[in-house]
């Protein structure tokens, strides 16, 4: 397909983009943006961006969509969102494509993105018969202790490059069985992904009676939309992805005003190896966690800490494993690597590798690819041996690096995967159970994702999805994660004749 067609079939050939406020579509007011294939560096569209006046109107429409669509039975809520499943599966594979054009993904992991969307739809509509409080007991006779949770409020959401549809639906699908309309600022980088999830729920939400117009609104533009919605009484909960510094900036506007916010930021995950692993799971896990959406996951395996006795053994296989892999577009049937997301990403890649030498690091890999490939920013993946306290180990640079050091004894190891400022996701390779057991326990990595004989990347939608330290704190997707996105009422109920205190006042 060309990208007129992508376009035309996800509905965005014919509207005016840069603000939909639900069916309400204009370019805006602010400058327009164009915005860039990776592949070629092809011109794709001219977007227009948000005043912060539009940004004030979206979230003035989102909360007067919520006044309704908190009165909407939470399961009936969860109907719009099966229906918007429906909508996913039938676009799976156009959307997909759209999302391999504007950044970069290969064909197999832009339609996983997809996927993920899907699964978080399903698990949102379970979710929304299940959105439990609890009774208490209470010390009071004839009195009931209870705690409910209800709608939030209209919910901000601030998305990276990297995953453009995904992170949104995290957010979105759960926020929308809760009770939470949404206002969507995507990177400025992927903003015809974020219209195209836009038309396509925006297409359920006008066939669904009970369903507000603006429970959908998207703000493109860069950083002054951003600290507008940041800084906007009317969201109660921002949640925003992206870089450490994003989400300072993001996060201190937020505790202003006294509003919530779900931080998902930087991660320097790294993969223990023991001598006791299964060398031959560890290098598939190690490869594709490493060089995967060519290094631009939040979850991307930058550190590899091996033991010295297997370390030589180990890169060896991974240096021939590397130069086996097909780089190139990533429209093209076999292609495992496609570009960087832009120059200046190639960029900051040269910088840290100049860094890593200068501080005493053996570099392989990481030239700049240019014969045979399009015009994008194509990279051999690198691998770098490095100690671990040199400097430009303990910061994250998007990109397919990979810095990897050695340790003597198990609690090296952990001391070593615990000490950059990042906890996002971790991994550990071993066949010693005790082992296992203390990495994931309180002991072990301080990462929000600890995993055993799998590799830092790839988490499932059940799962809470987040980390800790620099990484933010925040949580979507599975498990519990759907009370960022409501408010926690506690009840007490009096059926009784008398008004007995607690802890046992007398007032009379």
């Amino acid at each position: 397909m060309t990208h007129s067609q992508i376009l035309r079939r996800l509905g965005l050939a014919d509207q005016p983009l840069g603000v939909a406020i639900g069916s309400r579509y204009s370019v805006g007011d602010g400058p327009a943006i164009p915005t860039y294939s990776p592949i070629d560096g092809a011109v794709l569209a001219s977007v227009g961006s948000a005043r912060s006046t539009e940004v004030d109107s979206a979230t003035y429409a989102a909360r007067d969509a919520f006044h309704r669509w908190r009165m909407v039975p939470a399961p009936a809520r969860g109907e719009l969102v099966r229906r918007f499943s429906l909508v996913l599966r039938d676009h799976k594979e156009v959307l997909g494509a759209l999302v391999t054009l504007e950044v970069g993904k290969i064909r197999a992991e832009a339609e996983g993105e997809v996927q993920e969307m899907i699964d978080v739809c399903d698990f949102a509509v379970g979710l929304s018969r299940q959105l439990y409080g609890k009774t208490i007991q209470s010390e009071r006779p004839d009195h009931r202790l209870m705690e409910q949770w209800h709608p939030l409020g209209p919910v901000g959401v601030i998305s990276a490059f990297n995953f453009p549809v995904a992170v949104w639906a995290w957010n979105a699908a759960l926020a929308l069985v809760c009770g939470d309309p949404v206002v969507w600022k995507p990177s400025e980088k992927a903003p015809l992904c974020a219209f195209a999830c836009h038309c396509l729920l925006q297409s359920v939400v006008a066939s669904y009676d009970l369903a507000p117009d603006a429970l959908s609104c998207v703000v493109n533009g860069g950083r002054e939309v951003g600290q507008s919605l940041a800084a906007s009484h009317d969201l109660p909960l921002v949640s925003a992805t992206g870089s450490v510094a994003m989400g300072r900036s993001v996060g201190q506007v937020v505790a202003g005003r006294l509003g919530r916010s779900l931080l998902e930021l930087g991660g320097n995950n790294a993969l223990i190896v023991t001598p006791t692993a299964d060398l031959d799971l560890a290098l598939k896990a190690i490869t594709f966690a490493a060089v995967g959406t060519t290094g631009q996951r939040c979850t991307t395996l930058r550190r590899l800490i091996v033991h010295y006795s297997i370390k030589d053994a180990l890169v060896d296989r991974l240096k021939r494993s590397y130069d086996t892999i097909k780089i190139g577009d990533p429209q093209e049937e076999g292609v495992l690597i496609g570009p960087l997301i832009d120059e200046d990403a190639a960029v900051m890649m040269v910088h840290s590798l100049k860094e890593a030498r200068a501080q005493g690091g053996t570099v392989y890999g990481g030239e700049r690819l240019v014969e045979g490939m399009p015009s994008g920013a194509y990279v051999h993946p690198a691998i770098v041996e490095i100690r671990h306290d040199a400097p430009v180990v303990h910061k994250e640079t998007f990109a397919p690096i990979l810095y990897v050091m050695t340790y003597d004894d198990f609690e090296e190891a952990v001391a070593v995967q615990n000490e950059v400022p990042q906890g996002l996701s971790s991994a550990i390779f071993t066949g010693d159970v005790c082992e296992a057991e203390r990495f994931c326990s309180a002991s072990g990595s301080d990462c929000g994702i600890a995993n055993v004989n799998i590799g830092t990347s790839g988490a499932e939608i059940g799962g809470a999805f987040g980390g800790e330290k620099d990484t933010g704190g925040g949580r979507e997707s599975g498990s519990d994660s759907w009370k960022s996105y409501m408010r926690r009422a506690t009840n007490t109920i009096n059926y009784g004749h008398a008004l007995p205190l607690a802890q046992g006042i007398q007032f009379e």
